[in-house]
């Protein structure tokens, strides 16, 4: 469909679309009391806490403490340290001081408390590693709680949370395929149901996508950004006058257009030089850039490194694993 056909709902479904989580670790704990696990502050990872049997006080550094039942799903999407416990008063645990039955890269077991009555958690931990998924989870808020008991969110978090149940409490094989499949799901149903009810999200960039005239210009530079975008040009594609478009996307927005253009071409160049081996000139031309000189020295500006440091690994923490490491050492 052509960006000028595409409708609001169109284009920020586009931009969930290109959200692309990247799953990075779910373990299943059993936890029986007295029981309490603290958290660490883990950078630009997303965490998604499901209970599936028993109850659990979640407290989020910034946040009222919560009680979780079974049914409840929470998410916290800023990596934000948090302490999950039977009981609050309880001192708790460093997380990557507990041992783990590993079952997989991505799946792990987890059994720890005193042996009186079980808390069954899923818990997950990802990332989104696509730069529309950046921008978004910079808006959301410090947790998401979502209640199976809620009327809206019952049909489908109710069933999907029996199913994870159900294969938790059995694991026949595939079962951790199937848990982390599920988890997937349910942490972009709880950002959408976020987006479908809160204030918050009619705001910023994600009142953008949804402005009929700004959401087509911001799907244009997405969709192409290696092309010669201008002002008089998204202006005349949006069917909008040169200074309206301009003042509009930048109060929308939060930056001029041609500003987040920049930013957008930069952050897709460096996400495709640390996911390729694609030679330099081909990411250049990919996101349209005239020279190497010129990209150079806006990457360096904005971040701060080479692409030649980024293509050779970067310095980014991409797994717990990796947290567990750092952690240990």
């Amino acid at each position: 469909m052509h960006p000028d056909a595409s409708s609001s709902a169109d284009i920020l479904g586009e931009a969930l679309h290109l959200l692309r989580l990247q799953g990075t670790l779910y373990c299943q704990a059993e936890l029986t009391q007295p029981w309490g696990v603290a958290v660490p502050a883990m950078e630009d990872l997303i965490t998604l806490q499901i209970i599936t049997a028993g109850q659990a006080w979640l407290e989020v550094e910034g946040s009222d403490p919560l009680l979780l039942r079974p049914g409840s799903l929470t998410l916290i999407p800023h990596g934000t340290p948090h302490r999950l416990s039977s009981d609050r008063s309880l001192q708790c645990q460093p997380l990557f001081n507990l041992p783990v039955e590993q079952i997989s890269d991505c799946y792990e077991r987890l059994y720890h408390g005193g042996g009186g009555p079980v808390t069954q958690v899923t818990y997950g931990v990802v990332r989104f590693d696509h730069v529309a998924g950046e921008r978004l989870i910079s808006q959301l808020p410090r947790l998401l709680h979502i209640d199976a008991l809620d009327t809206d969110a019952a049909s489908w978090l109710q069933s999907t949370l029996r199913l994870i149940a159900s294969e938790a409490a059995t694991l026949k094989p595939g079962g951790e395929t199937i848990i982390t499949r599920l988890a997937d799901i349910l942490v972009i149903q709880a950002i959408r149901a976020w987006l479908d009810s809160a204030p918050e999200a009619r705001q910023g960039w994600l009142a953008a996508l949804r402005d009929r005239k700004i959401g087509r210009a911001l799907a244009l530079m997405h969709r192409t950004p290696e092309q010669e975008w201008s002002i008089e040009s998204l202006a005349r594609a949006v069917g909008m006058s040169r200074s309206g478009f301009s003042a509009r996307f930048t109060e929308m927005v939060g930056e001029p257009a041609m500003r987040y253009l920049a930013h957008w071409r930069l952050q897709l160049a460096r996400q495709h030089l640390m996911e390729t081996s694609a030679p330099l000139s081909a990411v250049i031309e990919r996101f349209g850039y005239q020279s190497e000189a010129a990209f150079c020295r806006a990457f360096k500006r904005q971040f701060g490194q080479t692409p030649g440091q980024v293509s050779r690994g970067g310095t980014q923490v991409e797994s717990v694993s990796e947290y567990r490491y750092q952690s240990a050492r």
